[in-house]
C-alpha cells in the first residue's frame, strides 16, 4: 500500500513539473514504443491550453491537438480538430488539401476497424472517396501535400528517442515533439507508397503529362507539359520558368490545366535533366524567349502565351519581357524577386540567407530540402561567421562549401550592369506594352522588388497597362491565397481571397476575352487592414493624401514628435562593432509586450487622439554625423495599440553610401553633417486606432543575418573585425524625420 502511495506521489510531482512518465525501455524497443505513445499523447493533451504552453493563435493550437488526438487513437475527435484547423487556416475551403495525408491515415484506420479489412484496402477506399469529393482546384495540390519525407521524419524521431535514453520521464516540449515526429513517420511510412501510386493513376485518367528536353541556346532545358484530357482543341499556354525542379513542376502544370489552359513548366539550366552550368538569374532573359517560341508553335497551343509564378518565378517573367516575344501576351509576376534590388542584397546590404538559398538550388538537380530547412545548421554557420569577425566573403568557406556564385554576387555591391542585364532597365520598360498583373503583400519578403518593377514600368511607360493587388499577405500568401492569420494576427475577411483564382481570372480576361476581375477597379488595389475594405487608386502616390513627419526627438522634450523642433539637438548612439558578446536590449512598451532594441535608439510618440490610416511606405531623411565613412541604417516603425500590444508596420535597411544612388557608392565624410534619404521601405495600409502610440527605432545593422559594415570605406564584403577601429558614433539630429503616409477619407 505504501509503495502505491509513493508511486502516486511521484506521478503527481511529475505532472506538476510538466513531466510525464515514459519508460526508458520504449526508446530501444519498438513494440513498447507503440504501446506507450497513445498514453503519452493522452497525458500531453490537457496541457495544450495551459497559460504556459498555449500557442499564440488557435490555428497552431488545433494543429497540435489533432496530431496528439491521432497518436492517442482518438480518430473521431482528431478529424474534427483537423477540420477546424483548416477552417481557421483559410476561408472558402482554400486549405482543404492541408494535412490530407494525416486525414487519409485516420480515415483508413477507422475504416479498417469498422469493416475488419486490411489497412491497404481501407486506404484505397478512403482515398478514392476523398479524391472524388475534393473541389477540382485542389487536385493539383495533392502531390505536394502527400509527399511527406519519410527519411527525415524517421531521422527526427530517432534523434528525439536518443535524447531520452536512460530516462523514465519526459518534459512537455520534448513529449509534444516526440508525438509529432512519431506521427509523421508512422503516417507517411504507412501510406506514402500506396497513395502516390493511387494519385498517379487518378492523374493519368484526368491529365496528359509529357516531359521533354529542349535544346535552347546550346543548353538542355527540361519542360513539363500538362493538359486536361477533355480539352482536345488548342489552348493558350501558361508558362512558368522554375528553378525549383521537383514535384512543384507537376503542381504548376496541373494547376494551369485545371483552369482549362495548357500548363508548361520549364526548368532552368542545370536542373532536372540538364547537365549545364547552373547560374541562377543569369540566363533567363535569353532562354525564355526561345522556350516561348517553341511552345507557341506546338499543336496543343493556340499561339498565345501567358506567364505566372512567384518569387524566382516572378523574376523570370521580368527577365522574359526584357526581350519580348510576340506570342507572350501577358505576365502575372507574383512576389517577384527584385534581382540586385531586394535580393541578394536589400538596398545594397547583402544578406547571409543568400548562401543558404544558393546551396538550396545548386546542391543537386532538384532542391536540397533537408539542407535548406535545417535551421540549426544555418543559424550555427551564420553565428560562427559573426563570432569569428572574418570577412563576409569568407561565409561560404565557413559553411564548408565554397561557392563561385556567392563570390560573383559579392563582386557587384552596386546595382551595376551585372544585375541590370538580367531584367528590364530604365528605357527597356518603355517597350513593354503587354498587360501585367502584379501581386505582393505587406509582409512579403520581396515586396520591394515587386514594387520596383511596377514603379519603373509606370515611370518609363506612361501608358503601361499594369495593375497591382497588394494586401495583408506574406511571401507565400501573395502567390497562393490569403491565410486567415499572418504574423500571428487575423486578417480582415475581405482580404481572404484566392490569388490563384485572381491570376487565372486575369488570364481569362486577357487571353480568352472574359470579364475583367472585379477587384481590379483601378491600377492600384490595396486592402486597408482593420477596416475590412479594399481601396482603388490610379497610382501609388494616391494610396495616401496626407502625411505625418515623425521627428527624432524625445517626447519628454516636445509637445509632439510630429512637430518640427524649434532648435537643433541630437541623440548620440555608440555601437562597438568589435563586440560579439553584446547582450540584447529591450524596450518595454507595456506589461504585455516589449520590443528588441539592440543597436537601436527608440523614439516614442504621444498617444494618438484620433484614428489614422497609414497607407504607403514611409520616407524621409536622416541628418547625421558619423565618425566613419559608412554604416548601414536599420529602421523599424511599430504601432503600440491601446491594449499594449506591438505591431510591426514597416522596416527599412540601407547602406548609407548607396542611399542617394544604388548604382554609385558615395562615402560619408567622417564627423561631417550628412543627409541619408529614406527610400524603399515596406508598404503598409492599416488603420491605427485612437489611443495607440507609434514607436520608431533607428539604429545600426549589426547581426549574423547581414553583412557587417565596419565603415572603413573599403569593399564591405572584404572588411573584417580588424577594420572596425574605434566604436561607431552617430549623432542623430532631431530635425531628421520619418514621413508616415496617411490616408484621409
Amino acid at each position: 500500500m505504501k509503495f502505491k502511495i509513493l508511486l502516486a506521489l511521484i506521478f503527481v510531482n511529475l505532472i506538476q513539473a510538466q513531466k510525464f512518465y515514459f519508460p526508458k525501455t520504449a526508446v530501444t524497443d519498438s513494440v513498447i514504443l507503440e504501446k506507450q505513445m497513445p498514453g503519452l499523447a493522452q497525458q500531453v493533451i490537457p496541457h495544450l491550453q495551459s497559460a504556459k504552453y498555449k500557442p499564440e493563435n488557435t490555428v497552431d493550437l488545433m494543429d497540435n491537438l489533432f496530431r496528439l488526438q491521432m497518436v492517442a487513437q482518438d480518430y473521431k475527435n482528431s478529424l474534427a480538430s483537423l477540420s477546424e484547423n483548416r477552417n481557421l487556416f483559410a476561408d472558402n475551403n482554400m486549405g482543404g488539401y492541408r494535412y490530407i495525408g494525416f486525414e487519409l491515415y485516420t480515415l483508413a484506420k477507422t475504416e479498417q476497424k469498422e469493416n475488419n479489412i486490411s489497412f491497404s484496402s481501407a486506404l484505397q477506399k478512403v482515398f478514392n472517396q476523398k479524391y472524388e469529393s475534393l473541389p477540382e482546384n485542389l487536385i493539383p495540390r495533392l502531390e505536394l501535400a502527400l509527399n511527406g519525407d519519410v527519411k527525415e521524419s524517421r531521422k527526427l524521431l530517432k534523434n528525439l528517442l536518443d535524447k531520452q535514453k536512460g530516462k523514465d520521464s519526459i518534459d512537455y516540449r520534448t513529449a509534444l515533439a516526440l508525438c509529432k515526429s512519431y506521427l509523421s513517420y508512422k503516417t507517411y511510412s504507412s501510406i506514402k507508397p500506396q497513395v502516390m501510386q493511387l494519385l498517379a493513376s487518378k492523374d493519368k485518367e484526368k491529365f496528359i503529362t509529357e516531359t521533354k528536353d529542349l535544346k535552347i541556346n546550346g543548353n538542355t532545358l527540361t519542360i513539363t507539359i500538362v493538359r486536361k484530357k477533355e480539352n482536345t482543341s488548342p489552348l493558350p499556354v501558361i508558362l512558368t520558368n522554375n528553378i525549383y525542379a521537383g514535384p512543384i513542376d507537376n503542381f504548376l502544370g496541373k494547376r494551369a490545366a485545371t483552369y482549362n489552359y495548357v500548363g508548361a513548366v520549364v526548368n532552368t539550366r542545370g536542373k532536372r535533366n540538364s547537365n549545364d552550368a547552373n547560374n541562377p538569374f543569369e540566363h533567363e532573359s535569353e532562354d525564355i524567349y526561345e522556350v516561348i517560341d517553341w511552345v507557341s508553335k506546338q499543336p496543343w497551343s493556340n499561339g498565345t502565351v501567358g506567364m505566372v509564378g512567384g518569387s524566382y518565378l516572378g523574376f523570370s517573367q521580368w527577365a522574359a519581357v526584357k526581350k519580348l516575344h510576340p506570342a507572350l501576351k501577358t505576365i502575372v509576376p507574383q512576389v517577384a524577386v527584385g534581382i540586385g534590388i531586394d535580393y541578394p542584397a536589400q538596398n545594397n546590404v547583402f544578406m547571409s540567407y543568400m548562401l543558404q538559398w544558393i546551396q538550396y538550388v545548386t546542391n543537386n538537380k532538384f532542391t536540397d530540402e533537408a539542407d535548406f530547412t535545417n535551421a540549426v545548421k544555418w543559424d550555427s554557420i551564420f553565428s560562427k561567421w559573426y563570432k569569428s569577425g572574418k570577412s563576409f566573403r569568407s561565409l561560404d568557406k565557413i559553411s564548408g562549401k565554397p561557392s563561385k556564385i556567392f563570390q560573383r554576387w559579392l563582386d557587384h555591391p552596386g546595382y551595376d550592369e551585372y544585375w541590370q542585364k538580367m531584367v528590364p532597365y530604365k528605357e527597356d520598360f518603355s517597350k513593354i506594352n503587354i498587360p501585367i498583373l502584379t501581386t505582393t503583400g505587406y509582409y512579403d519578403d520581396d515586396q520591394i522588388g515587386a514594387l520596383y518593377y511596377f514603379k519603373q514600368h509606370h515611370l518609363y511607360n506612361k501608358n503601361a497597362d499594369h495593375y497591382l493587388v497588394i494586401g495583408p499577405y506574406n511571401h507565400g500568401g501573395a502567390q497562393n491565397f490569403g491565410f486567415t492569420y499572418v504574423n500571428g494576427n487575423p486578417i480582415d475577411p475581405v482580404a481572404r481571397i484566392s490569388i490563384d483564382d485572381l491570376a487565372f481570372s486575369w488570364f481569362d480576361y486577357i487571353l480568352k476575352g472574359g470579364k475583367k476581375p472585379e477587384i481590379l477597379k483601378d491600377r492600384i488595389n490595396f486592402q486597408v487592414m482593420n477596416t475590412n475594405t479594399w481601396k482603388h487608386v490610379a497610382d501609388l502616390n494616391k494610396m495616401h493624401n496626407s502625411s505625418l513627419k515623425f521627428y527624432l526627438q524625445d517626447k519628454k522634450n516636445t509637445s509632439s514628435v510630429f512637430s518640427k523642433p524649434e532648435s537643433q539637438s541630437f541623440t548620440r548612439q555608440t555601437v562597438d562593432l568589435k563586440n560579439r558578446d553584446q547582450k540584447d536590449t529591450y524596450y518595454k512598451v507595456s506589461k504585455k509586450d516589449s520590443i528588441k532594441t539592440t543597436n537601436s535608439v527608440a523614439f516614442e510618440s504621444e498617444v494618438l487622439d484620433r484614428d489614422i490610416i497609414m497607407s504607403g511606405n514611409f520616407s524621409g531623411v536622416f541628418n547625421v554625423s558619423v565618425n566613419k565613412k559608412d554604416f548601414d541604417t536599420d529602421t523599424y516603425l511599430y504601432q503600440i495599440s491601446p491594449d499594449g500590444k506591438s505591431y510591426l508596420l514597416s522596416t527599412h535597411i540601407v547602406r548609407a553610401s548607396y542611399a542617394k544612388d544604388n548604382e554609385k557608392r558615395q562615402l560619408l565624410k567622417p564627423n561631417k553633417a550628412e543627409q541619408i534619404p529614406i527610400n524603399n521601405s515596406y508598404v503598409m495600409s492599416k488603420k491605427i486606432e485612437k489611443g495607440s502610440k507609434l514607436l520608431l527605432l533607428v539604429g545600426v545593422n549589426k547581426n549574423p543575418n547581414w553583412q557587417i559594415n565596419y565603415g572603413s570605406g573599403n569593399d564591405v564584403s572584404d572588411e573584417t573585425i580588424k577594420d572596425s577601429g574605434e566604436p561607431l558614433e552617430i549623432k542623430w539630429y532631431n530635425d531628421s524625420y520619418v514621413e508616415i503616409p496617411v490616408y484621409k477619407d
